[in-house]
Order: C-alpha cells, then sequence, then structure tokens
C-alpha cells in the first residue's frame, strides 16, 4: 500500500505540473546561462538547432511559457547573479558552478518542489550526490567534464621519453624536453589564474593524498600534504619547466600553446581535441592519468555545473512558475535537445538517458564516463566554498611571488575555523 501510494503521489506530481493553466497565456521565466564556449549563444539564441535556436523550439512547444534568456560569460556570471539578487531580481533559473551559499541562505528551492520524478530519476546519482545539503537537494546537474594528462605523442617519441606516472618522472620528463627543444616548447601548462586556480590546487593536493578536506569532511586546506603539494607546482614553474605566467595564462591560453605545439603536456578537460581540432591544430595527442607523488593515488578532477531555482516569493501563482520550471528542465533534458548540447561543447552528460546516443555518435566518451565515475569533486556544497576556491588561488599566487606556503593556508584555513 505504501509503495502505491508513493507511485500515486508521483503521478499526481507529474500530471499537475504538466497540466497547469497559465495565467493569460504568457508565464515568463528569467533564465541566466553559462557561456561554455563559442557556440552557447548561438545554440540558445542564434541558429544553432536545424535553423533554429532553444529558445524558439522551446517557445514552440510550450505555448503559454515565454523565456527571457541570457547568456553570460564564466567572467562575469558570478558578479551578475549576486548583484541582481542582491537588488531583490534574482533570476528563475540560475546555471553555475556553486550553489552552497545561495541555499544556506535559503535562497534556493529545493528540486523536489520543481522537478519531475521520472526526469530527477535520470540523472546520475554521483552528480545528484554533490547538490545535497542536510538530506536536501537544492540544484540538478546541467553537464560535466573529466580532467585527465594530455601530451603531444610526437614530442615524445622524438624525445624518446615516457609518460610520466608520478611528480619525479614529471620533472625528469620536464628537463629532458627542455633540453631536447632547447627552450622552445613549455613541458607542463599550469593554470593558478581566478579561471582555474582551484582545479590546479586540486590536481596537486588529491596527487599528494590531501585535498580540501580532511575524512570527517572538514575544511583542512593547511594540511601538511597541501602545503607540499603547493611547494612542488610552484617549484616546477621556478624551475622553468612551465608556461611563464601561471597566474595570467588561463586555460584556454595553455589549450592555445597546445594546438600550436608550444607546450608538451596539459591537465585538461575531455573536449580538448574538439578545441584543438577548432584552432586548426595538427596536434597527435593521447591521455593518460595525472601524475602523483611517489606512493600516492591518482585522481581525475570532476567538475560540474548546475541548474537552481530561486524562489519568488512575490509570485501569486507558485503552482504555474513550477511547472514552467518543470516544463524547461523536460524540454532541456529531452535527448533530442539534450544530446546536440553537451556533444556541440564536448562535454559529458548528467543524465542516463543521453549516455547511449553520445556513444553511439562518438566511441571515446564512454571511456570518458568511466574516468568520470572515478573522479573526485569540489566541495561545492559545504558552507564556505567561494571562500576557500579564492582562497587556494590566492595562496598559489602569493607562493609564486615568494610568500610560504604553510603561513598562507593557515590564513586560509583560519578564516574557516571560528
Amino acid at each position: 500500500m505504501k509503495k502505491f501510494m508513493a507511485l500515486l503521489l508521483a503521478l499526481v506530481m507529474v500530471f499537475a505540473l504538466s497540466t497547469v493553466a497559465f495565467a493569460d497565456d504568457t508565464y515568463t521565466l528569467d533564465v541566466i546561462i553559462a557561456q561554455y564556449g563559442p557556440n552557447t549563444q548561438e545554440w540558445f539564441l542564434g541558429k544553432g538547432m536545424d535553423g533554429s535556436n532553444f529558445v524558439e523550439k522551446f517557445e514552440a512547444a510550450n505555448p503559454g511559457i515565454k523565456l527571457n534568456l541570457e547568456v553570460i560569460s564564466w567572467n562575469d556570471l558570478k558578479t551578475v547573479a549576486d548583484t541582481r539578487i542582491a537588488s531583490g531580481q534574482a533570476p528563475d533559473i540560475l546555471n553555475l558552478d556553486t550553489f552552497a551559499d545561495y541555499a544556506n541562505e535559503g535562497l534556493l528551492m529545493p528540486v523536489s518542489e520543481y522537478c519531475p520524478e521520472d526526469l530527477f530519476a535520470d540523472f546520475f546519482p554521483s552528480f545528484i550526490d554533490q547538490s545535497v545539503i542536510d538530506g536536501v537537494c537544492y540544484a540538478v546537474p546541467d553537464l560535466a567534464s573529466a580532467r585527465a594528462l594530455f601530451y603531444n605523442t610526437a614530442m615524445f617519441e622524438e624525445v624518446g621519453i615516457e609518460v610520466p606516472t608520478t611528480w619525479a618522472e614529471l620533472e625528469d620528463a620536464s628537463q629532458a624536453i627542455i633540453d631536447f627543444y632547447n627552450g622552445e616548447v613549455y613541458p607542463w601548462g599550469v593554470d593558478m589564474t581566478t579561471d582555474e586556480g582551484q582545479a590546479c590546487f586540486a590536481y596537486y593536493a588529491w596527487g599528494n593524498n590531501g585535498g580540501f578536506v580532511d575524512e570527517n569532511g572538514e575544511w583542512a586546506v593547511n594540511s601538511a600534504a597541501n602545503v607540499e603539494a603547493v611547494n612542488f607546482i610552484t617549484g616546477m614553474v621556478a624551475d622553468g619547466f612551465t608556461n611563464p605566467n601561471p597566474a595570467t595564462q588561463t586555460r584556454y591560453d595553455l589549450q592555445d600553446m597546445f594546438a600550436a605545439g608550444k607546450l608538451a603536456m596539459i591537465i585538461a578537460p575531455n573536449q580538448l581535441p574538439t578545441y584543438v581540432a577548432d584552432k586548426g591544430g595538427e596536434v597527435e595527442l593521447a591521455t593518460a592519468d595525472i601524475p602523483a607523488n611517489e606512493g600516492c593515488t591518482s585522481s581525475s578532477v570532476g567538475v560540474m555545473d548546475r541548474i537552481m531555482v530561486f524562489k519568488d516569493e512575490a509570485e501569486a501563482d507558485q503552482e504555474a512558475r513550477n511547472a514552467a520550471v518543470a516544463a524547461f528542465l523536460k524540454f532541456f533534458y529531452d535527448p533530442e535537445n539534450y544530446v546536440g548540447w553537451v556533444s556541440m561543447e564536448g562535454f559529458l552528460p548528467a543524465v542516463d538517458s543521453a549516455v547511449g546516443a553520445l556513444v553511439e555518435s562518438d566511441p571515446s566518451f564512454e571511456a570518458w564516463l568511466g574516468v568520470l565515475n572515478n573522479a573526485k569533486f569540489y566541495s561545492t556544497a559545504k558552507d564556505g566554498w567561494d571562500t576557500v576556491k579564492q582562497g587556494v588561488i590566492a595562496a598559489e599566487q602569493a607562493v609564486l611571488n615568494g610568500a610560504d606556503a604553510q603561513a598562507e593556508l593557515d590564513a586560509l584555513q583560519a578564516t574557516l575555523v571560528k
């Protein structure tokens, strides 16, 4: 009987979310989408989907719902969102990586209030787990990527070296590349900018059995393993084994160098081959595990962005609003739309229903799904993540300029433990 009642309630919710009448047939959703690459704007607002765009197709399929949709650069996205929230103009739907601070401030709606049960069950559970606080899910995954080591196979054959698996081997390989190419090729790519500096910290901290939190899930940014990790990678920079300006050269700069044959190794997301091809690069490349310290385990870094819905206490018809949000989500994640979106920018899917089509069109997706299953994620569900993210970047950059790694991470840790 309990199972029957649960099923009945689920069916009632799905039916209700699909049959609400919209006042005056013009319910409008304000939506902010992150700009993932050169194709994002075109796909959502241009002529990217069989001559039409996502907004046009959605509104044609959902009469009575209008989308006021904006695509905003990652560089400006958080600032724009926070400014609008502070002025009482929060969007209905926001696509962003972080969510915990919004949830802890009581600004977000629980996913259970607007996401149809069948769609929720389609998301990979490991992805959903990253958006749960105190047993409540506050966001759904938009898409994902995983990071791995890419290397120029022709260079490795020419130099006569093997792919490094440890930090010591990485240093030896870097020296061999420097010697062979007389400094004209950078061996190793490093991005410590505000764009990806937190990923840099993760690569080496996790590769030294450290990380953002301890075994109890408490912040531990100043652990001995993390200090050693920061000293290692800043030491690589000091030794001339990397690109010259890690604090200002973003991963896109590094990817450009790799595509041009000026960089031998780079840690990058799974869409790097697409990026290189779009740049006209003719690099022979292959992937491998990210090198770890001797005796430590290599970990891939999983990166997942989210779609979240803000509360609107002033909305008189919450049922209509929830139904409009549900319609948006169902249309976006429909494989007919979602597969094109994910594959266009070379990302990994967040829903199981898209896997078959993606693997069929590109068999390499299957291997990357295995990498993603073993990936570690940022501690974005933990209160204070934004402080940690910016703090580890500032610490790395300070150490680049001669500061003490232990002192920098101790200072950051002190802001987190009150």
